[in-house]
């Protein structure tokens, strides 16, 4: 990223871009050695340069494996290797290390013509994927509008579901409650009631006040949920939370759970201009219920407070529907240069992709919310 020089890339950013694709964050991940050619991330980071004018660029990575993507391609890399006996690493990715977050993945310079800037930018990967040489391209969790730009562009698009919180206008949480059945609406007031009853207390803290004790303790919560897991993977180190506690202040937001004077585990947010990001959790105690109301009802909360109009929580989690999140597709874009990989990964991802739609549209009939009535329309009734 130091090469690339903060003010080229912080020129091209959109004014309400999300937190981790500042050149804070992507630096940070560098110098503090969470990203790496030793970690199967080796940055890559690409310009294009019109009459010596950076048009357009994209964080990119040369990657060694799929750790840490979460878009998964395990079944194509064993089928190129087994089946085609041709490598799949290494491969070309234009992504946010280790964040499953929607966002601007090719910036083009304000008052370019994207359409142009995006085509050029498209061929030009084409041809760097001969001449590295890698696998393919793949172009991780991109807007909807900037996966169909892509497709346009020769990519094939892939979608995936994750669960969103999205605010229509809530004064209160006991507004959003009340689109809940009453079924719905008792199970998370018992829950949230649990821990009040436990004398749990949750706040929420910006960089500016994690002190260096607090910043091991979000490190050491971090790591109690990888090591928790068999899926988990120990992606970042202290350094990088403390590195990043620093360069955006602002932009963190942790939250943390007490009884009385102890911790007992907390989550590791990202605040954008109208998104609250869910990234990290854990808990050194084990509570009931504590998971929850960290995670989802202290952020939804914080959502009204601040006027947000989104929360993403994350990957995955099924669970999250019953507590008033709702299923959203998200997008890759891909590109293989194997010919015969290319046919089946195509004929695969129109499959998936009906798929991805048929389980949303099944999940939103079966979803927990009732239709949104603002508080105008309930006063004039």
């Amino acid at each position: 990223m130091r090469e690339l020089g903060q003010a080229t890339y912080e020129a091209m950013l959109p004014p309400a871009r999300p937190p981790f694709l500042s050149f804070a964050w992507l630096d940070a991940l560098e110098r503090t050695g969470c990203v790496g050619e030793e970690r199967g991330w080796l940055p890559c980071h690409l310009t294009l340069h019109e009459a010596g004018e950076c048009l357009a660029l994209a964080p990119a990575y040369i990657k060694t494996n799929s750790e840490g993507e979460f878009v998964f391609d395990y079944a194509w890399a064993r089928h190129a290797e087994s089946a085609l006996r041709t490598p799949y690493y290494p491969k070309l990715i234009l992504a946010v290390p280790f964040t499953p977050a929607t966002g601007p993945r090719v910036l083009v310079r304000a008052g370019a013509e994207r359409a142009r800037a995006l085509a050029a930018f498209s061929a030009a990967l084409r041809q760097l994927a001969e001449a590295l040489p890698v696998s393919g391209v793949h172009v991780l969790f991109p807007s909807a509008g900037e996966s169909t730009e892509l497709e346009q562009c020769g990519f094939h698009e892939r979608r995936g579901v994750q669960f969103h919180w999205e605010n229509p206008g809530y004064r209160d949480f006991d507004d959003f409650l009340a689109r809940m059945n009453s079924k719905r609406r008792h199970q998370i007031k018992r829950e949230r009631r649990e821990l009040a009853e436990r004398g749990v207390g949750l706040e929420a803290l910006s960089g500016r006040e994690l002190d260096p004790q607090l910043v091991d303790f979000v490190f050491d919560f971090y790591c109690s949920t990888v090591e928790k897991f068999a899926w988990g993977r120990q992606y970042l180190n202290r350094q990088f939370f403390e590195e990043v506690a620093t360069t955006l202040p602002d932009e963190l937001h942790v939250v943390l759970a007490r009884q009385g004077k102890k911790l007992l585990g907390g989550a590791f947010n990202l605040l954008g201009p109208s998104t609250l990001y869910g990234r990290y959790w854990g808990a050194t105690v084990e509570v009931p219920f504590l998971h929850f109301n960290v995670c989802f009802y202290f952020g939804i909360e914080e959502c009204i407070r601040r006027g947000l109009t989104k929360f993403e929580p994350g990957a995955g989690g099924e669970h999250k529907l019953a507590r008033g999140f709702e299923p959203t597709v998200t997008y890759s874009s891909h590109y293989l240069r194997h010919p015969v990989l290319e046919r089946a990964v195509a004929d695969f991802l129109r499959r998936e992709r009906a798929a991805v739609d048929a389980h949303v549209a099944e999940s939103l009939r079966e979803g927990v919310l009732k239709p949104f009535v603002p508080a105008e329309s309930m006063d004039a009734s």
